[in-house]
């Protein structure tokens, strides 16, 4: 049996994924137990539910972290390591044209927060980081200090659309306005960019006539809390490796993409 990975997870709402993978490692279906729980916010139930399973739990406030900037920038201090530049190299979220301030305020703003997240993920020294509902985009500054192992990513997101399709924060509303006959879920490392990260595993369901969005992500739930410990589980039996493949179109143009590849078990 492969030893027990620890899991770290963070959250922004009620914590419905975030149950199904507690259950999932207490009931042995992932060799693996969730050692802590944070948030970006106070008061959420998916800290009840970590507190009753007597996981330990943090909170970074990102909104106070926002609001203080709002009313004092040059009062902000950044990490030391931190890189303004760098950070605007190698994202993904904002497109050249983007207000530069707007920008600049975004990344301070979370360099700040992601460095309080990283000294209270250090102490637990967790295998694998799962987002579950949280609310955030992680920029490199903190991508690039978990991921030690470029080749082995391991923060990990679950997000409501059959990715690349419907990306950002309402995909099973985007899905279900866009008048699609299938929907579903996606599971994927992160990038730096916004949910385009390599996919590890999806589920679809049939968008029926009589449905409505409410139903749609009832569906969607569903199909949720059994991918994301199924995904977790192959991590954790180390069968899931990123590897790098080019494709040269008909028009000559040379398309590379990282892909995950689940290896066999043994």
């Amino acid at each position: 049996m492969e030893q027990a990975i620890r899991i770290g997870a963070l959250i922004s709402g009620g914590g419905t994924n975030l149950q199904a993978i507690i259950d999932a490692c207490e009931a042995g279906k992932i060799d693996g137990r969730v050692v802590f729980v944070g948030s970006d916010k106070d008061g959420v139930k998916g800290l009840e539910r970590a507190r009753k399973h007597g996981i330990p739990t943090f909170v970074v406030d990102y909104g106070e972290i926002i609001r203080r900037y709002r009313r004092d920038p040059r009062s902000m201090e950044t990490p030391e390591d931190f890189d303004l530049d760098e950070c605007l190299a190698r994202q993904n979220l904002f497109p050249p044209t983007s207000d530069p301030e707007k920008v600049k305020a975004f990344f301070v703003t979370r360099a700040v927060a992601e460095k309080a997240l990283l000294e209270k993920i250090a102490p637990f020294g967790i295998d694998l980081l799962v987002l579950a509902g949280f609310m955030r985009n992680l920029t490199p500054y903190f991508i690039d200090r978990f991921n030690t192992d470029p080749d082995n990513p391991r923060i990990m997101n679950i997000h409501p659309a059959l990715l690349p399709s419907f990306p950002g924060v309402d995909g099973y509303g985007d899905t279900w306005r866009y008048g699609c006959k299938v929907g579903g879920c996606t599971v994927h490392f992160i990038d730096y960019g916004e949910d385009s990260g390599p996919i590890i595993g999806q589920r679809a369901f049939v968008i029926e006539e009589g449905d409505c969005l409410d139903t749609v992500k009832q569906k969607g739930l569903q199909q949720e809390w059994r991918l994301y410990p199924e995904c977790i589980q192959l991590f954790a039996r180390k069968r899931l490796k990123t590897v790098k493949l080019t494709h040269t179109l008909d028009d000559g143009r040379i398309y590379q993409r990282t892909v995950v590849k689940v290896l066999e078990e043994g």
